[in-house]
């Protein structure tokens, strides 16, 4: 990966950091519910999961990492955001942080 992919993905990873779960108030990295994150010169794919399929929120999230993402690229780059489902989240996606904030074990 080139300096100017590092540079892109620290700041899309930086920027999905910022889109916070509002049922759990943590962000989407440190929740886990980022499964990958795949960068081209021509596209930005996301697939990314909830902490639950029932989970109220996700189109409204999904469609903010959408937003998010796409303010990132130029306008010839396309964004992709995919919810996925498998494999089913658990809490040990959940980044160290994330799990000491909610007062789990870590």
């Amino acid at each position: 990966m080139n300096a100017n992919a590092h540079t892109l993905r620290a700041s899309l990873e930086s920027t999905l950091r910022q889109i916070m779960d509002p049922e759990i108030g943590l962000n989407i990295v440190d929740l886990g519910l980022i499964y990958r994150l795949e960068i081209t010169d021509c596209a930005v794919r996301l697939d990314m999961t909830m902490t639950s399929p029932a989970c109220p929120m996700s189109e409204s999230i999904a469609e903010e990492a959408q937003a998010a993402l796409e303010a990132c690229v130029t306008s010839d780059v396309s964004v992709e955001v995919t919810l996925v489902w498998e494999p089913p989240w658990t809490p040990a996606c959940m980044s160290e942080q994330a799990r000491f904030q909610l007062g789990w074990d870590v």
